[in-house]
C-alpha cells in the first residue's frame, strides 16, 4: 500500500506564509472578479451563456438557436451550438437559474460564469503548495509557486478575463493524481472521468495511470478502470437520457475537432494559407496523428512509473505529446498542463525557462491570434472593434510573427518532453517510492 512521503521539517512552518500573505491573496481574488466582470471572449462566452440559458430552460444546448431577443443582443444571432460534453453545460444552467434569470444582467451573468472557475484556480494554487510540501521543498519555493498561480497572467487571461474552464480541469485532474498516489482508488478514478467529461483534453492521463497501477497491481487496475469507466457513462451519457437531449447533432458531427487545424498547432499556417480551419480532404489523418504518437509515447513507459515525482513527470510528457501532435490547440489548453510543468520546475526537475516557455510563448501568440482583444466583447466592444481594425492592417506580419512564435513553442515542448522521460534518479526513487 501506497504511504505518503515523510515530511522533514514541521507541518506549520511550510504553512507560515499563506497565513502572513492573506492580502496577496485578496488581491488575487480582486483581479480575476474585476476580469471577470469586465472581459469575455467573444466567441465562447456567447456559446456559453446560450448554453445556461438553454439548459436552465429546459432545451437542447447541442442545438443552435437565435437568443438575439433573450439576450438583447444581436451577436447572439449567428453563434454556434455547445460543443463539449454534458456536465460544464450543467453548470452552467444552474449558474443562468441563480443569475440571469433572476437578474438579467448581462455583466453580472459574465461574471456569474466565471465564478468557478476563479474558484478553481485558488484551490489550484494551494493544492500545487500542498503537493510541494509532501516532496518537502523550501518554504520560499512554495510561496513562489502560490504567488506564480494566483498573480500569473497567463492563467489568469485565459481563465478569469477569457471564460474557459481548462484549470477545473487541470484542478481535478492534479487531485486525482494525488489521491491515487496516496493509495486511493475510488475517488481519483471519479476525479479523472468527471475532468475528462468536461474536457477531453485530460485523456492522454489514462495510459499514464494505467502503466502506473499495472506496476502495481492487476487488481487495483481493473477496480481503477471499473468506477472511471461507470463514471463517465454517469458522466456523458446519463444527462442526454435524463433531460432527453437529442444526441444526433453530436453523432452526426462526431469528428469534428479531428478535422480543423490551426492555433498552436503544427498546423497552424493553415488558417493564413487556405483562410480555413478545416484540414483539406487529403490531409485528414494528420487529425489523428495524436493517436499513434501516444501510443509510442506509453510504449515508451514499458519500464514502468517510479513514485509520483515519475507519475508527474510521465504527465506532463504525455499531455504535451497530445498537444504537439494535434492540428489543434487552443491557448486555454496550455491550463492543463501548466501546474505540472510549475511542480517539477519547484522540484528542479525541468528548469525555469521550460516553465517560462510553456505560459510565455502561448502568451505572446495569443496577442497576435487577436485572442486577447477578443476579451473585450462583454464591456468595450468599440475598443475591440477598433483592436480588429488595427490587426487586419498588419495581416501578413501579424501572422509571419504568429508562426514564428508557434515554432519555437513547439521545440520547447518537444525539449520538455524529451526531459520528463529521462530516468528517474535514484534518490528520487528513494523518497517518493509508493511500493
Amino acid at each position: 500500500m501506497p504511504v505518503p512521503i515523510p515530511l522533514t521539517q514541521a507541518p506549520g512552518k511550510q504553512k507560515g506564509f499563506l497565513t502572513n500573505d492573506r492580502p496577496l491573496l485578496f488581491l488575487s481574488i480582486t483581479i480575476q472578479l474585476i476580469l471577470g466582470l469586465l472581459c469575455g471572449h467573444i466567441y465562447d462566452m456567447r456559446i456559453f451563456m446560450a448554453t445556461g440559458y438553454l439548459v436552465g430552460t429546459g432545451q437542447n444546448p447541442y442545438i443552435a438557436q437565435d437568443l438575439s431577443a433573450v439576450f438583447h443582443n444581436s451577436t447572439f444571432q449567428g453563434i454556434t451550438s455547445f460543443g463539449y460534453p454534458p456536465p460544464w453545460s450543467m453548470v452552467l444552467g444552474l449558474i443562468y437559474l441563480c443569475t440571469y434569470k433572476i437578474v438579467p444582467n448581462f455583466l453580472f451573468y459574465n461574471l456569474a460564469i466565471k465564478l468557478p472557475i476563479i474558484v478553481a484556480n485558488i484551490c489550484l494554487a494551494y493544492l500545487v503548495v500542498y503537493i510541494l510540501n509532501k516532496f518537502c521543498v523550501q518554504e520560499k519555493i512554495s510561496r513562489r509557486a502560490w504567488i506564480f498561480l494566483l498573480f500569473n497572467p497567463f492563467l489568469l487571461c485565459m481563465s478569469s478575463a477569457w471564460g474557459q474552464f481548462d484549470t477545473v480541469v487541470a484542478l481535478l485532474s492534479l487531485l486525482s493524481l494525488f489521491l491515487l498516489w496516496e493509495g486511493r482508488l475510488t475517488s481519483p478514478a471519479i476525479l479523472l472521468a468527471l475532468a475528462i467529461s468536461l474536457k477531453p483534453i485530460a485523456l492522454p492521463l489514462i495510459p499514464v495511470i494505467f502503466v502506473y497501477l499495472a506496476g502495481i497491481s492487476l487488481r487495483r487496475t481493473l477496480q481503477y478502470f471499473a468506477v472511471f469507466t461507470i463514471s463517465m457513462i454517469l458522466f456523458c451519457i446519463t444527462p442526454f437520457v435524463v433531460f432527453e437531449w437529442d444526441p444526433s447533432p453530436i453523432l452526426q458531427h462526431w469528428n469534428f475537432h479531428f478535422t480543423l487545424g490551426g492555433g498552436l498547432s503544427f498546423m497552424t499556417f493553415l488558417e493564413y494559407t487556405k483562410w480555413t480551419y478545416q484540414l483539406p480532404g487529403q490531409w485528414w489523418f494528420l487529425g489523428w496523428l495524436w493517436i499513434p504518437a501516444l501510443g509510442f509515447a506509453t510504449y515508451a513507459m514499458k519500464s514502468g512509473i517510479k513514485g509520483f515525482e515519475d507519475l508527474l513527470k510521465k504527465s506532463a510528457a504525455l499531455i504535451l505529446t497530445f498537444y504537439l501532435c494535434r492540428t489543434w490547440l487552443s491557448e486555454t489548453n496550455i491550463n492543463l498542463v501548466l501546474p505540472l510543468v510549475l511542480i517539477l520546475t519547484s522540484i528542479k526537475q525541468l528548469d525555469r525557462l521550460s516553465l517560462s516557455a510553456v505560459w510565455v510563448l502561448p502568451l505572446i501568440f495569443s496577442f497576435f491570434n487577436t485572442s486577447i482583444a477578443q476579451l473585450f466583447f462583454p464591456s468595450m466592444p468599440g475598443l475591440m472593434d477598433m483592436f480588429y481594425k488595427l490587426a487586419v492592417e498588419f495581416t501578413a506580419a501579424r501572422y509571419a510573427i504568429r508562426t514564428i512564435f508557434v515554432v519555437v513553442w513547439l521545440v520547447a515542448g518537444s525539449w520538455i518532453v524529451i526531459r520528463c522521460f529521462r530516468r528517474v534518479s535514484a534518490s528520487s526513487e528513494k523518497v517518493t517510492s509508493l511500493r
